[in-house]
């Protein structure tokens, strides 16, 4: 364990780790990450810069403890009260002797960047799950209402089955790495002016497993995976809606070192339909009827998507003025209800009359002026 004093002229760790007071502590962790990432000597590439990573260290170091941090908020610094050094050319003297050994408050930082920090090494690759497949499944209007069943075509990882997954050629067996020497790490350590740092890169060579087939399979080449093309059912339940997606389990690529297999989502679209329009369960169509039927009432059929269904209109039924078939909409996934079907009733008004017609009218005209209301005279006039 290394054991060092800091002595940096900070002005505000607020400001180091561009945060304001009312940060939380996930949120200052977050800025520390990311600052850390970005000015570490060994992580941070062109942007690599040990005096910002030493400050915000060390600013993290104040506003990630939670009893230093209230003591800066209320005096100014982290000193012993209110007679402490500000944090503005601050030596620290609160906690001269600052353990970097990134075990507790830094570990799980480090073990994020750098592989484990000083006293960790990552842990050996295991099983890896596959990775999921996602694809989009095209629906008529039919086949979402009624359900249907579609096959589709994937290219995918399967299982190598010449190796069982396992990557090595039958008979041979599974060794050591030489490259990492079973660690599945390339270990480094380097020395700072906060002490020892250990950073850890995962083995190229072995993918972070630490072992090697000592003969790779012929058929995968030591992956343990093949990429093949395959084709799936997937039956599409009645009533599915646009935008919904079908998970089937299993049915992605598959894992590594006998890691299971991911999933297959299928994201469902709809095309329209050229006669009804859709909402949620229910079903909306409007019904053209002419004058005479909405004075005089009628029986009109109705196509709904279960076939047609007599409506029956009262006289005097008015344009505009909706019908609800009960039931008469899509089924509802999972269930044997059904939604409903509504119908708007538009009253068309004749444009051109013959000349039988016209005299009908002008009958019926007639006979109004004689019972309308003298207010009203005017409409015939």
């Amino acid at each position: 364990m290394s054991i060092v004093k800091c002595q940096l002229l900070i002005m505000d760790p607020y400001k180091t780790l561009g945060v304001d007071k009312n940060a939380s502590d996930a949120d200052i962790k977050k800025a520390y990450r990311r600052l850390a990432m970005k000015y570490h000597p060994d992580k941070g590439g062109s942007k690599a810069d040990e005096k910002k990573f030493k400050e915000v260290t060390a600013a993290y170091e104040v506003l990630g403890d939670k009893q230093k941090k209230a003591q800066y908020d209320q005096f100014g610094s982290v000193g012993t009260g209110p007679g402490g050094a500000g944090f503005g050319g601050f030596d620290f003297s609160g906690f001269q002797n600052v353990n970097f050994d990134f075990g507790g408050g830094f570990g799980d930082i480090f073990d994020t960047f750098f592989g484990g920090g000083a006293r960790k090494a990552q842990a050996k690759r295991g099983p890896i799950r596959g990775n999921d497949i996602e694809i989009v499944v095209r629906l008529t209007f039919d086949e979402a209402v009624f359900g249907a069943t579609k096959e589709v075509e994937l290219s995918r990882y399967e299982t190598c089955e010449h190796c069982k997954g396992m990557g090595n050629e039958p008979g041979s067996k599974i060794i050591d790495c030489d490259t990492c020497r079973g660690t599945g790490q390339h270990v480094r350590i380097q020395r700072t002016p906060l002490g020892q740092i250990q950073t850890a890169a995962t083995c190229e060579v072995c993918n972070g497993a630490g072992k090697v087939p000592e003969k790779k399979c012929r058929e995968c080449k030591g992956e343990g995976r093949v990429i093949k093309n395959q084709k799936i059912k997937i039956k599409i339940p009645a009533g599915i809606h646009d935008k919904a997606a079908i998970r089937l389990s299993g049915k992605g690529e598959a894992g590594l070192k006998g890691g299971v297999a991911g999933d297959l989502f299928a994201h469902i679209s709809i095309s329209p339909s050229d006669e009804f329009r859709r909402e949620g369960d229910d079903i909306k169509t409007e019904q053209h009827i002419h004058l005479l039927q909405a004075v005089m009432g009628d029986e009109v059929n109705v196509k709904t998507i279960h076939g047609n269904v007599k409506l029956k209109m009262q006289a005097g039924t008015e344009n505009g003025k909706i019908f609800k078939l009960k039931g008469y909409g899509v089924p509802k996934v999972g269930s044997a209800a059904k939604g409903d079907h509504y119908v708007k009733i538009i009253v068309d008004i004749p444009q051109k009359l013959n000349k039988k017609e016209k005299e009908l009218y002008e009958e019926l005209i007639k006979e109004a002026k004689l019972t309308i209301k003298p207010q009203n005279k005017g409409l015939f006039g």
